[in-house]
């Protein structure tokens, strides 16, 4: 990596969007906590200090060792990464009557610098602090305020430290800010001197580079999900090492209509050496009778290493596994509080490296799910695949509530190939984030000419969403809904009722189970 930013996470909420602006500027960046700081290699063109949750004023309020980056590279404090340099070089913060939660416009400019230059004359930006820098040290100076707070933006003199440091007490990386990316891109690369040379083709030249000197003439196995980031991660191994990559596509039964055949042909289309397995009636006996949600992930994860280990067991010359981990994974793994709380089994299914003694490949795993799309774009994956909704990997086995039988799965698939199908076919499929049916262990009353029905019940689920951490239901017209609803009632047998979900997540989650 030729040039990258260093971000020092103290676990607020907003680290990974300074990163992913950051990214959006063409430049590396990546997120270490706040009491990992790795050697300054000459990569590192910069540091940027994260917002916290907790307040400088604390006891437990999480400790940098500054001296490691202040003078040795560009740094950039951001609200508690301000407070923080603030406090730490003789300034004042104070938990007051003047704290900031939301809009505010930058109304006072002190001094022009470089650093805000570019912005809009009352530029509005995104506070979000319980403290208040009242006073900066003597060896800083400020550059801006807003009507509420005199120190929204300082920097330290010319000549107190050998590298510039700045600090703000709002938040650039949210959208509200709405100079925030010129005010990133002037620290980024008027201030620290980045090009801004890092693209999906880029990215995609280096990996590829990387991944033929690490694996040599090894052999490596991947599982694929027929989704964006297995599929990207093959294709990169794959122009890395040709014929060296072997892929397993498994039917585990709870895929969507169809499915199976039409991500093969997929496959085919890629030039992946791929191998389908039809695992279906081992997964249905295994699940026979199980209704509980964690219980159900637990048989479809192990089922699912069962069959990938007995299967890779005929090929044994192989060394590596391929995973198609992510980065928004790698954060949670690191992250200052350690791994989030458990609410429900993740998807990706853990054990298989240990199970088949073999080493880990995960070309994507400093990407964010966007970036993932925009490389396999570079690559030419098929769109049907780059854009196709995220999916979960227990599949419709945790969209049909209680036990799974062969029939429930044959009904669902039908429901949902008719909700997806006109989505596609009314143009909305592309501007929602994710859609599925789920059944509902719920028999209703209805009437079908003459006759009384006892039947099942389909609810529709779409979110709009950017990284699944956070969703909105999706406004989808009546008009389509009436249309979806009318069209599963009449050709599903078994369903006389269609109702739409319109929770948010939080307090719901995306899948029902």
């Amino acid at each position: 990596m030729s040039e990258k930013i260093l971000i020092l996470d103290f676990g607020s909420q907003y680290t990974q969007l300074i990163a992913r602006r950051v990214r959006e500027l063409n430049i590396y960046s990546e997120i270490v906590p706040f009491n990992k700081i790795p050697e300054l290699d000459a990569s590192i063109k910069a540091v940027i200090l994260s917002g916290s949750p907790f307040s400088v004023l604390q006891e437990k309020a999480p400790q940098v060792a500054l001296e490691k980056i202040i003078g040795h590279r560009p740094v950039l404090g951001v609200c508690y990464g301000a407070q923080y340099i603030a406090n730490a070089y003789g300034g004042e913060v104070k938990s007051s009557e003047k704290r900031e939660y939301g809009k505010a416009n930058l109304t006072k400019i002190f001094k022009e610098d470089p650093f805000i230059s570019g912005m809009a004359d009352h530029s509005q930006v995104w506070m979000s602090h319980g403290d208040t820098i009242m006073q900066i040290p003597e060896t800083f100076e400020l550059l801006a305020g807003t009507d509420h707070v005199d120190v929204a933006a300082f920097k330290a003199k010319e000549g107190a430290f050998a590298k510039p440091v700045y600090g703000i007490q709002f938040h650039p990386e949210v959208a509200h800010s709405l100079d925030g990316k010129t005010l990133l891109k002037n620290f980024l690369v008027d201030i620290a001197g980045c090009k801004g040379e890092w693209t999906p083709a880029s990215f995609a030249e280096s990996t590829v580079q990387e991944l033929k000197e690490k694996i040599g003439d090894d052999h490596v196995l991947m599982g694929l999900s027929g989704g964006v980031d297995s599929t990207v991660a093959a294709t990169l191994l794959h122009r890395a090492i040709g014929d060296q990559l072997l892929c397993f596509f498994v039917d585990n039964g709870l895929l969507r209509k169809d499915e199976f055949e039409e991500v093969l042909d997929s496959y085919k289309g890629l030039g992946l050496n791929v191998i389908g397995i039809d695992a279906k009636q081992r997964f249905w006996e295994e699940l026979k009778g199980a209704s509980d949600p964690e219980k159900k992930r637990k048989i479809i994860g192990r089922v699912f290493i069962e069959v990938f280990e007995e299967e890779s067991n005929k090929y044994p010359d192989i060394k590596w596994l391929g995973q198609g981990t992510i980065y928004p994974d790698v954060i949670e793994s690191v992250s200052v509080h350690g791994p989030s709380v458990t609410i429900k089994s993740h998807h990706n299914v853990g054990g298989l490296p240990e199970k088949l003694k073999l080493k880990i490949v995960e070309p994507l795993r400093m990407l964010f799910k966007d970036e993932v799309r925009k490389v396999g774009a570079e690559l030419q994956v098929p769109n049907n695949i780059l854009s196709r909704h995220p999916f979960p990997g227990p599949g419709l086995g945790i969209r049909i509530l209680g036990d799974i039988t062969p029939e429930k799965v044959a009904l669902l698939q039908e429901a949902d190939a008719i909700f997806i199908n006109n989505l596609k076919k009314f143009d909305l499929y592309d501007k929602i984030w994710q859609a599925g049916a789920v059944l509902l262990p719920v028999q209703s009353v209805g009437v079908m000419g003459d006759e009384r029905t006892y039947e099942k019940t389909v609810a529709l689920r779409a979110v709009n969403s950017t990284d699944g951490m956070t969703a909105e239901w999706s406004k989808l017209p009546h008009e389509f809904l009436a249309t979806v609803s009318s069209e599963i009632i009449n050709n599903v047998k078994g369903i006389n009722r269609v109702v739409y979900d319109i929770s948010t997540k939080p307090p719901a989650t995306i899948e029902w189970e």
